[in-house]
């Protein structure tokens, strides 16, 4: 009997593989005609991440879902750049989706629920990057019943229209039903983004039922009700009036990660993930490229292996190996090496394209990659030896990192070189570039660095002129360099994961606030919390007996 029937004990992780192509979706259907993509939720019920725990009733979705997705959202906008809508819908009568599966969460581990919600909330930025910089307006055409994480997929679309049927009806029931928080923004999304007005917020998010028809127009719920005699023709109208301008008639193919994978090291083909789980560290290390393309009349022409593709793809999917098969790991010794006049050169050549649809593409690819390692709950120590070639966009990564390192040897020092890249190209989630967040409130220092105005070669700092311009954390000498930062990486994989997570998701985000700082910031505080707590997951928890004939008994006490 399945999980369904009782409170099962926690699944251990199943190996999550980041890697999928249309040919393998189980759980979307993905067309294509003209300027129209339409994704439809097919959800196989038995096709989860781990089948013999739950089924996947009502169109409601697991982690594997969503990586369909993902890749989904990711393939349109570099294969099918002539997309100007894609449309969300259902392929089951009278429901959209039903949700994250209840069962999913309640036999998952704890990191594996909040790793999920973050997949999930990355995912659904995505759609919303795509709609603002890549000209594919997303629409959610909801031809049934809508609820929780089925309505904050909807949420990340720029409009949302709903069959008024007399049955359809979006929800977010998580808070009367389970006790726990919509996990993907919605609550975030619906005054932020849609500016419900927050009493209205209030009803709605603790009336399970939800709201359907006019009302959910009238209360910026959705954008648009339709009968069911003008369905279609409302949907299409609207796509029409959406779609504009094709960027590029013929798009790239994004070709299969070249991964190989020997016990714990997975081996890409311009960067190598060696995990220790012993000793709870890893080492992420960056290669230059080989040689350097020249950029032909159409860059798309390069393909998907062109170098900063191919590097941050594989970035990206080695940050997600890393989230969901090795939870205990504590420390990320991040390196590079190759040449670094190379790097500069790559470098130089995204600048001079960045008008180029492809071009842009990559630079927004690596935009969110970063963003993925900001969100990353794993202590990035940088550590900039000889050979290092941490410039431009390169180095992107180590600002990225909790501490930077670089060994202080003045027989063969090595360098940083920072690039017009480094001047806000890729912004965080709250909007400020990485150099620009390290020198909060000293505006005065950042432009001193002159890195708006730097040539083609960037600017170069040895060692102590890095320290001294603020670029990186302590300069040990050849001497003590090993003893330091195995001291440091020992000490920190000893403290508390827990205040760990809290501590870097403090510091990494300082300055303004948006929508996406919110969600990810209330994610990592309040579900962190509630995910925990006996009122949701105890054994009288609301999501512990969700599907039985049980009540939940509630702590009463308000903290």
């Amino acid at each position: 009997m399945k999980a369904q029937a009782a409170v099962a004990a926690q699944s251990p992780a199943t190996r999550v593989d980041p890697q999928i192509r249309p040919e393998n979706y189980k759980h979307w259907n993905l067309s294509v005609e003209g300027q129209k993509a339409v994704l439809t939720l097919s959800v196989q019920e038995n096709g989860g991440l781990r089948p013999e725990d739950y089924d996947l009733k009502l169109n409601s979705y697991d982690l594997s879902v969503d990586i369909e997705l993902a890749d989904a959202v990711q393939r349109l906008r570099f294969e099918h750049p002539e997309v100007g809508v894609v449309v969300l819908t259902s392929n089951l009568d009278r429901i959209f989706c039903a949700g994250a599966n209840i069962f999913m969460l309640n036999t998952s581990t704890h990191p594996f629920k909040v790793n999920f919600c973050k997949y999930t909330n990355e995912t659904r930025l995505a759609m919303e990057e795509a709609s603002a910089e890549s000209g594919q307006v997303y629409l959610a055409a909801l031809n049934g019943v809508t609820s929780g994480g089925g309505y904050e997929l909807a949420l990340a679309c720029q409009e949302i229209h709903l069959i008024d049927d007399r049955s359809s009806a979006v929800s977010l029931p998580e808070i009367p039903y389970l006790g726990v928080l919509p996990g993907t923004g919605g609550l975030t999304r619906l005054v932020d983004k849609r500016h419900v007005r927050r009493d209205l917020a209030d009803v709605f998010s603790t009336l399970a039922e939800g709201i359907k028809g006019k009302r959910a127009q009238e209360w910026k719920l959705v954008d648009g009700v339709h009968p069911p005699s003008k369905w279609e023709e409302a949907i299409n109208a609207r796509v029409k009036e959406l779609t504009g301008a094709p960027k590029a008639d013929k798009g790239v193919a994004l070709e299969p990660i070249e991964k190989e994978r020997v016990g714990d090291e997975f081996r890409y083909r311009h960067m190598t993930l060696t995990v220790d789980p012993e000793r709870r560290v890893a080492r992420m290390t960056l290669r230059a490229p080989e040689q350097v393309e020249a950029i032909p009349a159409d860059p798309a022409q390069l393909g998907s292996h062109w170098y900063p593709l191919e590097l941050f793809r594989a970035l990206d999917d080695a940050l997600v190996e890393l989230r969901f098969n090795y939870e205990e790991i504590a420390v990320v010794e991040l390196r590079s090496e190759g040449s670094m006049e190379r790097v500069v050169e790559v470098d130089h050549q995204l600048k001079e394209h960045a008008d180029n649809w492809f071009v842009r593409e990559v630079q927004l690819l690596m935009r969110r990659t970063l963003k993925r390692m900001d969100m990353t709950a794993r202590s990035f120590f940088a550590l900039i030896e000889q050979g290092s070639c941490f410039g431009g966009f390169l180095f992107e990564t180590a600002l990225a990192a909790d501490r930077i390192y670089m060994l202080n040897d003045p027989e063969a020092p090595p360098e940083i070189r920072l690039t017009t890249h480094n001047a806000g190209v890729f912004p965080m989630g709250n909007g400020l570039g990485r150099l620009e967040q390290r020198f909060l409130n000293d505006s005065e220092h950042y432009h001193g660095l002159g890195v708006a105005q730097a040539g083609p070669e960037g600017k170069s700092y040895a060692p102590e002129e890095a320290l001294a311009a603020g670029l990186i954390t302590i300069a040990p000498d050849d001497l003590d360099w090993d003893d330091e930062v195995r001291l440091a990486v020992e000490e920190r994989a000893a403290l508390s994961p827990d205040a760990l997570t809290g501590m870097e998701a403090s510091l990494r985000f300082g300055g303004p606030e948006t929508m996406e700082t919110k969600i990810f910031g209330r994610l990592s505080a309040w579900q962190n919390w509630i995910f925990q707590r006996p009122n949701a997951t105890g054994e009288h928890g609301a999501l512990a007996l969700y599907g039985q004939p049980a009540s939940p008994q509630f702590d009463k006490r308000r903290t």
